[in-house]
C-alpha cells in the first residue's frame, strides 16, 4: 500500500477542494460545457479531416468546422426553437380561450361509437360524461399548457440562451483545435494503467457518438416526419406535436405513437376516415420503421443497450438534468457496463 507523507495528503485534500470550487464555478454555464463537449466529440473526425485538406492548420480548421456547425445544426435547431415558442403560445392562448377543448373532442368520440361500447362504458361506470369530459379536459390542458409553458419559458429567456450560446462555441473552438492535447493530459492525468485508459476513452467517445446520433437524430427523424403528416391531415400545431413525439421517441418503451395513435382513432371514430387510415399506415410503415433502420446505421450492434435501460437511464437523466438528460443518462448507463465488462474481462481483478 502506498504510505502518502502529511505534504501529499494535504496536497491531495487541496487538489481535491479547488476542483469543486472550479466544477461548481461552472455550474451555470454547465449545459453548454457539456454540449461544447459533446459536439466536439462529435465532429472531431470532421475537423481532423479538414486539418489534413488545410495542410496541418489547426485555427482555420477548427474555424471551418465550427462554421459547418453554426449552419448545419446551430441555425436550424434556432429557426425551429422560435417557430415552437410562436406556436406553443398560440396554442396556450387557445387552450385557455377554450378554443381548444379536449373534452369535447371525448364527447365527439363517445358519440360516434356503437352501441355496444356505449354498453360497456356504462357497465364500468363510465357514462357520466360531464364528469368524464370535465376530468379530460383538466389533465389534458395541463399536460399541454404545462408543454406550452416550457417553450415560452426558453423564448423568455434570451439573453441567457446567448450567452450560453456564445460560451459553448467559444469553448467548442478550443476543444477541436487543442482537444487532442486536452485529451493526452486527461489520460496522463487519471491514475490508472494504459490499457484501462485507453479502453474507457474509447468507450466514452463511442457512447457520446453513438447516444447523439443513435438517440438524438433517430428522435429527430420521427418527430419530424409525425409532425409532417400532422400538417398535410391538418392537426392543429403540427410543430408542437412533432416535438412532443420527438421527445417521446427517445423513449423506447413509450415512442411517437403515444401522440399519433390517439389522434388517429380520433380520425377513424368522427368519420374521417382516410385521415386515420392515412395516419396508421404512416406511423407504423414509416415513423415505426425510423428506429429499426436508422439506428444500426447509426449506432451500430456494439453499443446497443436494453430498451429498458435506455427508458430508465433517460428517465432519470432528465429528472436530474433536464433536458441534457436524454444524453447524460443513457451516457452515463452505457459507461456503467462498459466499466463492468472491463473488470469481469479482466484477468488482474479476478486474480483477487
Amino acid at each position: 500500500m502506498t504510505q502518502y507523507t502529511l505534504q501529499q495528503k494535504f496536497f491531495l485534500l487541496l487538489l481535491a477542494f479547488v476542483t469543486l470550487a472550479f466544477i461548481y464555478i461552472l455550474l451555470p454555464y454547465s449545459g453548454a460545457v457539456f454540449w461544447g463537449v459533446v459536439l466536439a466529440i462529435l465532429f472531431a473526425p470532421l475537423y481532423r479531416k479538414l486539418l489534413r485538406e488545410t495542410k496541418q492548420k489547426p485555427t482555420l480548421a477548427a474555424l471551418l468546422t465550427l462554421f459547418l456547425i453554426i449552419v448545419m445544426v446551430i441555425l436550424p435547431v434556432s429557426l425551429i426553437t422560435a417557430s415552437l415558442v410562436k406556436q406553443a403560445a398560440a396554442v396556450y392562448q387557445m387552450i385557455g380561450s377554450g378554443e381548444i377543448n379536449f373534452g369535447a373532442y371525448f364527447l365527439r368520440i363517445v358519440h360516434s361509437l356503437p352501441q355496444w361500447m356505449v354498453n360497456l362504458l356504462e357497465r364500468f361506470e363510465l357514462t357520466d360524461l360531464a364528469s368524464l369530459q370535465a376530468k379530460m379536459t383538466e389533465a389534458a390542458a395541463q399536460v399541454s399548457q404545462t408543454v406550452a409553458r416550457q417553450a415560452i419559458a426558453i423564448g423568455s429567456k434570451t439573453f441567457d440562451f446567448l450567452v450560453g450560446m456564445f460560451v459553448m462555441l467559444y469553448l467548442l473552438f478550443f476543444l477541436l483545435r487543442d482537444g487532442q492535447a486536452l485529451a493526452t493530459r486527461v489520460r496522463q492525468a487519471i491514475p490508472l494503467s494504459l490499457k484501462y485508459k485507453q479502453r474507457l476513452f474509447t468507450n466514452f467517445t463511442t457512447v457520446i457518438r453513438a447516444t447523439v446520433k443513435g438517440n438524438v437524430l433517430v428522435a429527430a427523424a420521427q418527430g419530424a416526419l409525425g409532425g409532417l403528416i400532422f400538417w398535410f391531415l391538418g392537426v392543429q400545431a403540427p410543430l408542437l406535436w412533432a416535438v412532443v413525439m420527438a421527445f417521446l421517441s427517445l423513449l423506447p418503451a413509450i415512442g411517437a405513437a403515444v401522440v399519433w395513435a390517439p389522434v388517429a382513432v380520433y380520425f377513424l371514430v368522427t368519420g374521417a376516415i382516410w385521415q386515420g387510415v392515412v395516419l396508421i399506415a404512416f406511423g407504423v410503415l414509416v415513423i415505426g420503421l425510423v428506429d429499426n433502420v436508422l439506428r444500426p446505421i447509426l449506432v451500430g450492434k456494439d453499443t446497443k443497450m436494453p430498451d429498458y435501460l435506455v427508458l430508465l437511464s433517460t428517465l432519470g437523466g432528465m429528472a436530474l438534468f433536464g433536458l441534457n438528460g436524454f444524453v447524460i443518462g443513457p451516457v452515463v448507463a452505457a459507461l456503467f457496463i462498459a466499466c463492468w465488462d472491463l473488470f469481469v474481462a479482466t484477468e488482474e481483478f479476478q486474480s483477487h
